[in-house]
């Protein structure tokens, strides 16, 4: 892997991490378009270093509030919200432990991510277009809570997007855009966490895995990932999701029509 490869990749990672289109996806698929050699799943998780350590450094005062409050004060908003976080990160780390392979194998397959990108793009439309949107995120339930880390634990394949589905499921529950991307991105914190962890005993057995394009990509990732924060949450305010899903629609089918030439 070349060191621009390395910084495509954090860039792509630090973008779609935070908008409704599949980080993940794209980490699998522009290697595939330009056939560049496949970095594989542990490249994925160092980029997603990158982006933890936006959304950590981003919300550190929501996170700090959100921690004090949940072990002081539970029947504080705050308190409620951080517990109510706990309870949505349990079913992704669940699945994403039990398939693990699947996720390194058979999930990274384009035409599998390409259908994924298409029918949550059209499930994230509709979602846009019917739900109330009328819930803040500090009035979110336990039950409203639960579903979103639910749905979350579909993101393990590619395509489906991690921030798309939580943001589907908080808009289908009721909650305001700004709302249910807020939730999503709390979300992301311990889920990436989760992930990077599970990991870290493979980086340090295997420290030449380690490389100056390692460091980029990382680097990358974890700049854009702010500015995609910041972005994200200023465009929810007065915009719809229609774009991103339409931007789905269009990579998935051209993978499709890429994969069917080939």
């Amino acid at each position: 892997m070349s060191t621009l490869q390395a910084a495509i990749l954090g860039l792509v990672q630090g973008l779609g991490e935070f908008l409704p289109i599949s980080s993940s996806a794209h980490l699998v698929l522009i290697p595939w378009l330009f056939k560049w050699k496949d970095p594989g799943l542990t490249f994925d998780i160092a980029l997603h270093i990158g982006t933890l350590i936006a959304v950590a450094i981003y919300f550190w005062k929501d996170w700090l509030r959100l921690v004090t409050k949940g072990l002081t004060d539970i029947r504080s908003t705050e308190g409620r919200l951080f517990w109510y976080l706990v309870a949505a990160t349990i079913p992704g780390a669940m699945v994403g432990f039990l398939l693990e392979k699947k996720a390194e194998t058979i999930f990274r397959e384009p035409i599998l991510i390409a259908t994924m990108l298409i029918l949550l793009g059209v499930l994230l439309y509709w979602a846009d277009r019917k739900s109330a949107k009328d819930i803040e995120m500090n009035s979110i339930t336990f039950r409203t809570s639960l579903f979103i880390g639910l749905s979350q634990a579909l993101a393990i394949i590619p395509g489906v997007s991690r921030s798309g589905i939580t943001m589907t499921m908080g808009l289908l529950m009721g909650l305001t855009r700004e709302g249910a991307a807020r939730f999503s991105f709390l979300l992301a914190a311990p889920i990436i966490f989760g992930a990077a962890l599970a990991k870290m005993p493979h980086l340090i057995s295997n420290p030449s895995e380690i490389t100056m394009n390692f460091i980029i990509g990382i680097l990358v990732s974890f700049v854009t990932g702010i500015l995609s924060i910041g972005f994200f949450l200023r465009y929810v305010q007065t915009k719809n999701f229609l774009p991103f899903a339409w931007y789905r629609f269009i990579l998935g089918s051209l993978v499709i029509v890429i994969v069917l030439i080939r």
